[in-house]
């Protein structure tokens, strides 16, 4: 294990409140790294390595030991660090087709008077409200000619009141001086709370299919969330995914639905707010990004959640923190990198003169994982302790703790991807055959696998099966 993974796997375990007895029984292999200013592969082999071994916790739990195909002992958690960075970008292989891009054709980095500004224009309204504040704009070249004549903190707050989305770039020693900043360090990578759950769960907790039986209610969109309950449902949860009525991410959603049924809900309505409440009352987990305040403001905050759902297994994220004058602001990871000092450390690196960030969207993944470990350990302590389990997460808190790993890390590059590196099965998504990247963990006794393909948004109703 590389001195980096050793340190990110520790932290995050950590944080988690989990025995640091029990990260002996992981193991990495494989060699390589992806190129950056920091141990990004590291990040995406320790977050993955974190999440399995929350995994094999709970089974530990359940069962004490009982399999003899399971060991009570040594190593039982391992992970693939070459697999896992394939995974940090897409795990999705289409076969003769193409995933529709990520990102809208305004995204973007841009050069104001003073700096670098990033926008993110991917959602409708983000995209409108940017072009409000720079007047109608149908082009990057128009876009860059209206952001030159603009400081950059100020098009970042105007953009900001507008409702939309942006991020000066700042240097490291920038956000430390901010406020929000600070409010981020102060911060532990998980904040957690809990209290009595009232009813014992009626899991049943098989060893091969961990969550078997177990209901996840998803309201998380790209990409941190889905990717936790992506890892949930491949140990057999069942993840019922809700969107808005108008909601799409099509760049993104054929790699992370796989697994997951997805229907769509108006929670802006009483009939909305009403099926919602029913589906959370049957619920074992709840896993949301919605901003702070979004749920409470629909009628749905903490203290109702548990009300309907008695020992609930909560876990959340946010952008920017959970403290702070940006608690409640708008972001993505490649916002946060530009704020945090990510993208000004990457391009000191590459010694060019334009935001470098990280090669892969990392803080949305590696707070996905943790996001599914700090839920499979509430799940845990609700099975050993009684208690009902909170757990919110951001990708600012996420970014800090790769920021405290050696920068200007250079390491032996990735060997390309290779066909052995794809599944053989062919997964039948409603966009056409594709292949997956194997699966860079493994668990003792568990059967790693996910029994829906990718589905479409809104393609169920909401309702949970059977």
């Amino acid at each position: 294990m590389s001195a980096a993974a050793a340190f990110l796997a520790r932290e995050a375990w950590g944080a988690l409140g989990g025995d640091s007895d029990r990260l002996g029984r992981v193991r990495f292999r494989g060699d390589g790294n992806l190129p950056s200013a920091f141990p990004v592969t590291d990040l995406a082999a320790a977050s993955m390595a974190v999440a399995a071994l929350a995994a094999d916790e709970l089974v530990g739990a359940a069962h004490a030991g009982a399999s003899p195909e399971r060991p009570r002992e040594g190593v039982t958690v391992a992970v693939d660090r070459r697999l896992a960075s394939f995974w940090f970008a897409s795990s999705l292989r289409p076969l003769g087709w193409q995933v529709p891009p990520l990102r809208d054709p305004l995204t973007g980095d841009y050069r104001t008077r003073d700096g670098w500004i990033r926008l993110h224009a991917n959602a409708p309204h983000h995209r409108a409200a940017a072009r409000r504040v720079l007047g109608i704009v149908p082009d990057r070249d128009q876009a860059r000619a209206a952001i030159a004549a603009w400081a950059g903190a100020d098009l970042e707050q105007a953009i900001i009141e507008a409702g939309g989305c942006a991020a000066e770039m700042r240097d490291a020693d920038a956000w430390r001086a901010h406020p929000q900043g600070g409010a981020v360090r102060a911060e532990p990578l998980v904040l957690r709370d809990e209290q009595p759950s009232g009813p014992a769960p009626g899991w049943r907790l098989a060893i091969e299919r961990p969550l078997q039986g177990v209901r996840i209610l998803d309201l998380t969109r790209v990409l941190a969330g889905p990717v936790a309950t992506r890892f949930l449902a491949g140990l057999g949860a069942t993840v019922l995914r809700i969107d808005p009525p108008d909601w799409d991410e099509p760049g993104a959603v054929p790699d992370m639905t796989r697994g997951k049924r997805c229907a769509r809900l108006d929670l802006k309505t009483p009939d909305g707010r009403s099926r919602f409440a029913e589906l959370l009352a049957e619920a074992d987990l709840l896993v949301h990004g919605l901003r702070p305040g979004a749920l409470d403001a629909l009628g749905f905050g903490p203290v109702e959640r548990l009300r309907l759902a008695p020992g609930l297994v909560d876990v959340s994220l946010d952008a920017y923190g959970w403290h702070g004058p940006w608690a409640t602001r708008r972001g993505f990871d490649s916002l946060v990198q530009m704020s945090c000092g990510i993208a000004d450390a990457g391009m000191r690196h590459k010694a060019v003169d334009a935001p470098v960030p990280l090669p892969v969207q990392a803080l949305d993944h590696a707070t996905g994982y943790l996001m599914a470990a700090a839920a499979l350990r509430g799940l845990t302590r609700r099975l050993t302790h009684g208690v009902a389990t909170r757990a919110r997460l951001s990708l600012a808190r996420t970014a800090a703790m790769l920021m405290e790993c050696a920068a200007d890390f250079d390491g032996v590059p990735h060997l390309p991807e290779q066909d052995a590196d794809h599944c053989t099965a062919i997964e039948a998504t409603p966009w056409g055959p594709a292949h997956r990247i194997r699966t860079p963990w493994s668990i003792a006794a568990v059967d790693v696998r996910w029994e829906l393909p990718a589905a479409a948004l809104g393609s169920s109703a909401p309702q949970w099966p059977g």
